[in-house]
């Protein structure tokens, strides 16, 4: 790497550049509610499920590409207080779905939810990572090929009309306007553009590219950013990998596979790295990448800022932030 030239700043976007509190993470625990709409008493379940607060817990476990595999983790823990849906039958997926939570007794779980503060919490301290066969089965392939829960995802999140565009489907459990539309800029598009004027700024998000590229067109901040990596790239890069090799690999973060293409993409013109994200798994990115990133934790929308910051420092953080305005001492610093 030169010794001479920019910082590289990368962003994650949930969270550190998109409030994604009344989007994704919403999407996440009213998806594992609707999940549950053809069981007998499904009404009684309490509204919202849990709180944001939980899901971030959840989410800090770390090993979870997406707010997708949170929700299907987040099931897998829910279904541990259902009755009733071991016995999974073959065939079609939207046959299974309505059968077997037909025959389902969610009782034990509207009551586990209804008497406990943190029952997430609670249901991580006995679960030993082992995934729910109805789960599993519902959350396998993708949209129109199987994969019921991230339907119900998808639509909640995206709403009817960009649901449609994305998939060609019409939508079945939300017709409405979706949840992105809810997404606000965490940081003041002027600062990004001071920013920009004197660093290499560029995105690694676990996002989808459409997904990604939609809040940066929305809030017209993408001249902002000379590169932008997504989940698209990821898989990209796993299918070749796996044509060349012949086994399986996730390149998602905690891999550094985003964070090393987009140093390499400017090696001549970079004198540091810095990654900024909001999970501990964006920290232990930076800390495995080659091109040895400085991990800033960000923790402006966390519901417990006290617990996120020591998991993130625990992943390898540098430095902690709750805004961008702290990001300018550490930039100096560098220089």
């Amino acid at each position: 790497m030169s010794t001479k030239g920019q910082n590289l700043i990368v962003l994650d976007m949930d969270g550190v550049l998109v409030d994604v509190s009344a989007s994704y993470r919403e999407a996440v625990r009213m998806t594992a509610r609707l999940f549950f709409k053809d069981a007998p008493g499904w009404a009684q379940l309490p509204n919202p499920l849990f709180s944001l607060e939980e899901i971030a817990a959840v989410k800090q476990t770390g090993g979870l590409n997406n707010d997708w595999e949170l929700t299907y983790r987040i099931l897998d823990l829910l279904m541990l207080r259902v009755r009733g849906a071991d016995d999974i039958p073959s065939g079609d997926s939207w046959i299974i779905y309505r059968q077997v939570l037909k025959d389902t007794n969610i009782s034990p779980l509207i009551h586990f939810l209804q008497s406990h503060d943190t029952p997430l919490q609670n249901l991580l301290c006995e679960h030993n990572g082992q995934t729910n066969r109805l789960v599993q089965q519902l959350s396998a392939n993708d949209v129109g090929d199987g994969n019921i829960v991230k339907q119900i995802f998808q639509e909640l999140y995206l709403g009817k009309d960009l649901f449609s565009k994305t998939y060609n489907l019409p939508p079945l459990f939300h017709k409405s306007e979706g949840l992105i539309n809810l997404e606000k800029l965490l940081v003041d598009p002027n600062a990004l553009q001071e920013l920009a004027t004197k660093n290499l700024m560029a995105i690694a998000t676990g996002r989808p590219k459409a997904e990604a590229y939609y809040p940066l067109q929305k809030f017209k901040i993408s001249p902002y950013f000379g590169s932008v990596l997504t989940l698209d790239d990821c898989l990209n890069a796993e299918r070749v990998a796996r044509k060349k090799n012949g086994r399986l690999v996730s390149l998602s973060k905690p891999h550094p596979y985003m964070l090393d293409t987009i140093a390499e993409s400017y090696i001549n013109s970079i004198s540091k790295c810095f990654y900024i994200g909001d999970m501990p798994d964006d920290m232990l990115a930076a800390r495995h990448s080659k091109y040895k990133y400085s991990g800033i934790g960000f923790t402006a929308t966390a519901p417990n800022k006290n617990s996120l910051s020591r998991a993130l420092k625990e992943a390898g953080a540098s430095h902690i932030i709750n805004d961008f305005d702290a990001l300018a001492p550490i930039l100096s610093q560098s220089s």
